[in-house]
């Protein structure tokens, strides 16, 4: 049986697979981050939208390769994405990840991988769960997606490294204890 979560990851797979061809056919890095860089390194399947990292200087190139593709696209006041939709399935396109030392180097950090037939290139799990962690914050304080996707990539994951990059943020400090007493990560 397929539950809700799945189904929905099923259906943006076309979208996923689409923006990324675009974007390869358009020689512009990118590397699929977010929800579908978890699933794509097995974890659970991304719930809301498909992600991918590039570099600023590209964004304009970017949704000039996804209009071209057939996609409406967009420019939000947050100042760090650009946004398209591929029918109702949304697409960002992320240039300042949060808790990022430099988008090209987490470009560079990606793994090559095979999703759903198709080559493309996935952050680390490392930079995966920076990003996330980078993210929390007073008004976005959900420890719940981030403790799945540590459980669920955690032999991939080098926590020690993880902890020293984010080791400014509170939050993060905090998911760190949380997931040492929950046995997710070792214990230091």
């Amino acid at each position: 049986m397929v539950d809700e979560g799945d189904e929905h990851e099923v259906a943006m797979l076309p979208s996923l697979k689409k923006a990324a061809a675009a974007l390869r056919d358009a020689d512009i890095p990118f590397a699929v981050g977010g929800g579908f860089a978890a699933w794509a390194r097995g974890g659970s399947a991304s719930d809301h939208d498909v992600d991918f990292m590039i570099v600023e200087s590209d964004a304009d190139r970017a949704l000039k390769a996804l209009e071209a593709a057939g996609m409406r696209t967009g420019r939000p006041p947050e100042g760090w994405l650009v946004k398209a939709w591929d029918g109702d399935v949304l697409v960002d396109l992320i240039y300042g990840p949060s808790g990022d030392s430099g988008t090209e180097a987490l470009l560079e950090r990606a793994d090559v991988m095979r999703v759903e037939a198709m080559t493309m290139p996935v952050i680390t799990a490392d930079d995966l769960l920076v990003t996330k962690l980078s993210a929390l914050g007073e008004h976005t304080l959900d420890y719940e997606g981030v403790l799945r996707t540590a459980r669920e990539l955690r032999e991939q994951i080098d926590f020690d490294d993880v902890e020293k990059r984010t080791a400014d943020s509170p939050f993060a400090r905090t998911f760190f204890f949380l997931a040492r007493e929950l046995g997710v990560t070792p214990v230091s």
